[in-house]
């Protein structure tokens, strides 16, 4: 990717990824220019996405495609940010030839006219080590009113939208090596290489929502994240986390319910509201395009924890997927 060939690649694949933007500057520059609407702010979201880490090896440009640009996404719906732009970082390894990459640019163009974005700028270059993705997208939201993590109080509600372990189901389905899962789970496998980020659910929870967070790591983990920047503690029912048909066979021919608690890759929102304010959100789950469960409180304490309905406590070897 060095040399002429680095920059006829920005020319001819990436420049029309742009859409004209004009914050982009024809990609002839090294930063762009995006100007907030006014009564706007900015959110900012970035997460690298490495081959066999966050996808697999042998994912087709397509799946990478998606998930680089749709777990990204899935950090604006969280904070309730309508998405505005994105910047793009990628390091080549010299085995992706120009076919695969042609094929990415495509898949990526695809994505982001399904969610209303333009590529503003960003980075290419070549690496020995695995393919790379660096994405940092761009959106707004009317002043103070972004959703944030650390807003969580004693007496509030725990809800989550959709349903908790496909990500994890689906992930396994894609690798092929988990012979205990019923079915090829198109599903779920659907919910691996494409996952809905909940962009509409996150601005319809602004001045609703006391903290919210997507759920990446693991329902579990997510939740302690709410907790720690909170400064309470969060108790989740685990008997009332949804979960889907395929879920439930899975569980029904010997999985644990913790695996999928824990597993990651769902991206669904997990957010508190004040107790007083269920009505708001039972009308947003009968008006809207996804279902929205209540899980746990908010309490006094510190983390998050499991806990069935007869007090016992579900205590998982891990809390979610960390990368150190």
């Amino acid at each position: 990717m060095a040399g002429d060939g680095e920059f006829d690649f920005i020319r001819t694949r990436l420049l029309p990824l742009t859409e004209g933007d004009p914050a982009a500057l024809g990609l002839r520059d090294d930063a762009a220019l995006l100007r907030p609407e006014p009564g706007h702010e900015i959110v900012l979201a970035c997460d690298s996405l490495v081959a066999g880490v966050h996808f697999l090896d042998g994912d087709a440009p397509a799946v990478v495609a998606a998930r680089a640009l749709r777990t990204n996404l899935s950090d604006l719906a969280a904070m309730g940010a309508r998405p505005r732009a994105y910047l793009s970082a990628i390091a080549w390894p010299e085995a992706l030839d120009a076919p695969w990459r042609t094929a990415f640019v495509d898949a990526l163009h695809v994505e982001q006219r399904a969610f209303g974005l333009a590529l503003i700028g960003g980075d290419t270059t070549s690496t020995p080590g695995p393919l790379t993705l660096s994405m940092t997208l761009v959106g707004e939201v009317q002043t103070g009113t972004a959703i944030q993590r650390s807003g969580a109080v004693q007496g509030d509600e725990v809800w989550v939208s959709g349903v908790i372990g496909d990500g994890y189901l689906g992930l396994q389905a894609a690798r092929g090596d988990r012979p205990d899962l019923p079915g090829a789970l198109p599903g779920s496998l659907a919910r691996y290489q494409a996952p809905e980020p909940r962009l509409g659910l996150g601005q319809a929870l602004r001045g609703l929502a006391s903290a919210a967070i997507d759920v990446s790591d693991g329902l579990l983990a997510d939740a302690g994240h709410i907790a720690t920047a909170s400064g309470c503690g969060l108790v989740i029912d685990p008997e009332a986390v949804p979960v889907s048909a395929t879920a439930t066979a899975w569980l029904g021919s010997g999985g644990e319910l913790a695996t999928l608690l824990t597993g990651g890759d769902d991206y669904e929102l997990l957010f508190t509201v004040p107790a007083a304010c269920r009505d708001r959100v039972e009308a947003l789950a009968r008006h809207g395009d996804v279902a929205l469960t209540r899980i746990g409180v908010v309490q006094t304490g510190e983390g998050a924890v499991l806990r069935h309905r007869d007090g016992r406590l579900m205590q998982p070897g891990k809390a979610g997927f960390t990368h150190f």
